[in-house]
């Protein structure tokens, strides 16, 4: 028994330091045309309860992200979560970053000293 526990912190932990700070909770995301409950990112554990995360997998709730207008620009991954305003656009690779991947990423070495450079424009 202590094992389980302990190996179920071990993945919290783990799990917990994968997301951005401050972006972590306790929810249900959908796995293999199931729902699955427990701690992760926010913006993979994108229902606050079972229920919710089941009237999902019936079709019940609107995924934005399958809209025809996906509120990503530039190639952008949508992601739906919970929060409003329901969807989070991944912006990495694609040469834009912002909240829908609207801003060009600035170009290096040009503009003004301290600058700030959006992760989602670093290429490595």
């Amino acid at each position: 028994m202590l094992v389980k526990v302990f190996v179920v912190l071990f993945i919290c932990i783990v799990i917990s330091r994968s997301c951005e700070i401050g972006q972590t909770k306790q929810g249900c995301l959908i796995r293999n045309l199931m729902c699955s409950c427990g701690i992760g990112c926010i913006s993979d554990y994108r229902y606050d309860t079972i229920q919710e995360c089941q009237n999902a997998l019936k079709g019940k709730k609107r995924d934005i992200c399958k809209n025809p207008h996906n509120p990503c620009m530039h190639n952008g991954t949508c992601i739906q979560i919970s929060q409003q305003p329901g969807y989070k656009c991944r912006c990495e690779g694609t040469g834009f970053f912002g909240n829908r991947c609207s801003r060009v990423c600035p170009i290096p070495g040009q503009g003004r000293i301290g600058t700030i450079y959006p992760y989602e424009c670093i290429i490595i």
